[in-house]
């Protein structure tokens, strides 16, 4: 009688790798072409879960064994595999028992370089990709009929293959599917184009990239187009943007809080041209700019912005420090700035002296009516501005300062260049960050908040309370305070202290010139002897005039009364109004 082969003898001369599991994965099976292929031992892999041998393979077969549905044709690529997967259910009846792993190593099929992968099997490969694509694709031919479409590209545009496939996307077009369609654009251009759809099913915005395939004779055969959801993109980059204005937002309102604290440091700003200055002043402080020129007459505030620009900076921590260039004769100042050794000259101390620019090393240090500052000493300072290094009277090695530079002057630095009595390299090289802050007599909004401030101020300095009327605050509005804010704050001091009554309006007459009062009140004045032309014409003589006291050039004259300047001529010379500094 013949032997009869055994389920084992037969299982082990395939030449497919077998591996079977029970329902729970664990390995039950390992013929021996499977051990060969995957370089495993069936004795000590057996009863393994089959995911600890098999980590991609593996959980195939517990999804299989889940959902009782065999896979079939997965390829699996590997370091060192490249094999072809079927995964079979065992049944019995309706129940599930295990899996049958079934598996042959690609490169038995590798003969020859030459060999063709299977078409069967390339076109499942193909099938994988397309319908697993999360972006949307559609295959034209090269008549712009539509081939196949896949599921992400239902999604996109609200349709269903079955009902598109064999249309021509000229008559989608005109169905009013999409707006406009880039394969009719790839077949026009023969090239690869881009275009962004809008797609009225769902509302999507999609980008859409068609790309031509060419035969042998260069026609196009298909045209392949990948749609690409912009929706979400568009909506992140609004939220972007929107969240970019909201932090531009915080920045100005951080900046304005910074403005209203102002007035702890007695800077009034509600001109729009002094807030202008402010913020310039701000935007300087923040990006930690050095060598800033402050211009503008006296009393206007340069050392107080000085201050400003210190507090907002990232060296508000560190010194300030601050020296008027001009209330020092020129040794003392040159040891002042710069310092000095022991012995440097007579009368010196004996220990030595740090100069100014050492006391500011890491903060900032103000040098105030910089256009008054000796020309030797200019020289000094430009090498400092240059180099960063000060070296004291008397010594030998130079020092590294780190500090920022503040200067400030209530003169023409142009003209004194011209006049050769300041350095052209040196108004050159702090003329890099100007801040020209405007005179009172430009700023008339800020004179109000400025006379509520000081009044406050010394009312609760000295414990009295005091009002002003608006006829004395029109007058202070009308008046242009050749000293600016120095000048009203002494002429609001004044007041509060000398008032014999809470109203200040009698002090406030007092202070300002004689013709002030005179000069609002003449508009009032009815005059029997003169007719209107005449009462005119005497108003305008008397405004001249207020004008000519309190402006130093026609054209300050013209901003002043904010007219030009031929007609502040003209006025002058049919008055008979002269005076040697109009010009």
């Amino acid at each position: 009688m013949n032997e009869q082969p055994t389920y084992n003898q037969i299982f082990n001369a395939t030449s497919n790798g077998i591996i079977a599991t029970d329902v729970f994965g664990t390995i039950v099976y390992i013929n021996q072409q499977a051990e060969k292929i995957l370089g495993c031992s069936a004795k000590r892999h057996s009863g393994v879960f089959i995911s600890e041998l098999l980590p991609i393979t593996g959980p195939q077969v517990i999804e299989c064994l889940k959902t009782g549905r065999s896979n079939w044709g997965h390829h699996v690529i590997g370091e060192k595999l490249d094999m072809v997967l079927n995964i079979s259910l065992i049944r019995r009846g309706e129940k599930i028992l295990g899996a049958v792993c079934n598996f042959h190593d690609m490169k038995q099929f590798k003969i020859s370089p030459d060999e063709v992968v299977s078409s069967s099997y390339l076109n499942q490969q193909l099938k994988t990709i397309f319908k697993a694509s999360h972006d949307g694709i559609w295959v034209c031919d090269g008549q712009g009929k539509v081939i196949d479409i896949n599921e992400a590209s239902e999604k996109l545009n609200g349709i269903r293959a079955s009902n598109i496939i064999g249309k021509n996307v000229v008559d989608l077009v005109k169905g009013g599917l999409f707006d406009r369609s880039v394969t009719l654009e790839v077949l026009e251009t023969r090239r690869q184009v881009s275009v962004i759809q809008k797609i009225k099913r769902t509302e999507k915005l999609l980008l859409a990239t068609g790309t031509p395939a060419f035969d042998d004779n260069g026609r196009i055969f298909l045209v392949v187009v990948n749609e690409r959801d912009m929706t979400q993109l568009n909506a992140i980059q609004k939220q972007l943007e929107h969240s970019r204005m909201v932090t531009e937002k915080y920045k100005d309102t951080l900046a304005e809080l910074s403005l209203l604290e102002l007035k702890d440091q007695e800077i009034v700003a509600e001109d729009k041209k002094m807030r202008q200055v402010l913020h310039l002043a701000l935007k300087m402080a923040q990006l930690a700019a050095s060598d800033i020129l402050i211009l503008g007459e006296s009393g206007t505030g340069k050392g107080l912005l000085a201050k400003f620009i210190h507090k907002n900076s990232h060296r508000k921590k560190k010194p300030f420090i601050q020296i008027n260039c001009a209330t020092l004769p020129e040794n003392l100042l040159e040891a002042e700035l710069f310092g000095y050794e022991k012995g440097a000259f007579t009368g010196a101390r004996q220990e030595g002296k740090a100069g100014l620019f050492e006391l500011a090393h890491e903060g900032t240090l103000f040098l105030d009516e910089i256009g008054d500052l000796p020309h030797s000493l200019q020289a000094k300072l430009l090498k400092y501005l240059d180099d960063h290094e000060v070296m004291r009277l008397g010594g030998l090695k130079s020092k590294k300062i780190d500090c920022t530079v503040i200067a400030a002057t209530n003169r023409d630095v142009e003209s004194l260049v011209h006049e050769k009595r300041f350095r052209r390299d040196l108004f050159f090289r702090l003329n890099t960050f100007t801040i020209r802050i405007p005179p009172l007599r430009e700023r008339s909004d800020d004179i109000f908040e400025l006379v509520n401030f000081y009044m406050n101020k010394y009312g609760k300095t000295y414990g009295l309370s005091r009002r002003i009327s608006p006829d004395a605050l029109k007058l202070l509005q009308a008046y242009s305070f050749p000293g600016n804010v120095r000048e009203l704050k002494n002429v609001i001091k004044k007041a509060v202290l000398m008032s014999e009554t809470h109203i200040i309006d009698d002090v406030i007459y007092q202070s300002l010139p004689s013709d002030m009062y005179t000069f609002m009140s003449s508009a009032d004045d009815s005059s029997q002897e003169k007719g209107l032309a005449g009462q005119m014409l005497s108003l305008e003589k008397d405004i001249l005039k207020h004008a000519m006291k309190c402006c130093r050039t026609t054209r300050e004259m013209a901003r002043f009364l904010k007219i030009s300047q031929p007609t502040i001529v003209r006025k002058l010379k049919k008055h008979r109004l002269y005076r040697k500094t109009i010009h």
